[in-house]
């Protein structure tokens, strides 16, 4: 089965799998200013996945930017993951969080791991077992991260890519904040996009908190051959737009801009379009 999204069905049918790990990858505050509609409940036996915490590296002053490799393999070790675990991620707001969690598995190497189409709100609409939010410990597991550097891209990169176009930037932002036309929700960013790149708003991809079916999605996607470079705000949503590309079966190499526009955004030294 191909490593992007499953199905409450899939899940429920697999649950007692003695392999399946189940995260719950929310952040109940995010830049979107969306609400949860739950927030204190879980998937019965899920285990959270803090991508603001224990998954991003702390030290660094730009929001969720990707953990040092060891210290993912360790955070996740806590978990109780094994190098053998099926590892399903869900959050929320349906389809929000839980790319960057998959993307940054992806990242490090394990390949075993879906998003759950829908997300929280799909599981308890359909009645299926839910308890309290808590955190637990776990039996430490053996997982190891074995980082793949391609998969991730730093400002110099995206740079020298204005020069070569060498790869398609896509700017996962809604609209109206990649043309400049409203404030950025983080205070002291400048307004605009990346020069070059195009406008793929991540809602344009979910309707509901699903992703919209394989045939919709390659009617939206641009579609050529060049390596995709994705960025957003600061790294979260553009793992949706990455996701997407997976769903329909892209052969594109693809890496996540991880600063995004809130690194991009700061001061005056970098170019920016209106």
């Amino acid at each position: 089965m191909k490593n992007t999204i499953v199905s409450i069905q899939w899940l429920s049918d697999n649950f007692q799998d003695k392999d399946l790990i189940i995260l719950d990858a929310s952040q109940q505050v995010n830049q979107s200013n969306v609400l949860p509609e739950f927030t204190d409940i879980q998937i019965e036996g899920a285990r959270f996945f803090d991508i603001k915490n224990d998954f991003s590296d702390t030290a660094n002053p730009l929001p969720n930017t990707f953990p040092d490799p060891k210290a993912f393999e360790n955070a996740a070790q806590k978990l109780g993951i094994n190098s053998a675990s099926k590892i399903v991620l869900y959050d929320s707001l349906g389809i929000y969080s839980s790319p960057r969690a998959w993307w940054l598995f992806q990242i490090m190497g394990h390949e075993n791991v879906w998003v759950l189409d829908g997300g929280l709100p799909a599981w308890v609409k359909a009645n299926l077992p839910v308890e309290k939010n808590e955190i637990k410990i776990y039996p430490k597991g053996d997982f190891k991260s074995n980082f793949n550097p391609n998969m991730v891209k730093n400002t110099a990169d995206v740079l020298a890519n204005i020069q070569t176009q060498d790869a398609l930037l896509i700017d996962a932002r809604s609209n109206d904040r990649f043309l400049g036309l409203t404030p950025e929700p983080r205070a002291g960013l400048r307004s605009g996009h990346i020069p070059g790149s195009i406008n793929v708003p991540y809602t344009d991809l979910v309707q509901n908190g699903y992703f919209l079916s394989k045939e919709k999605l390659k009617t939206i996607l641009p579609n050529q051959e060049k390596p995709i470079i994705f960025s957003c705000g600061s790294g979260i949503t553009a793992c949706i737009d990455y996701l997407a590309y997976e769903i329909i079966g892209s052969t594109n190499a693809r890496a996540v801009y991880d600063g995004s526009w809130t690194e991009w955004g700061q001061g005056d030294s970098l170019p920016i379009e209106n």
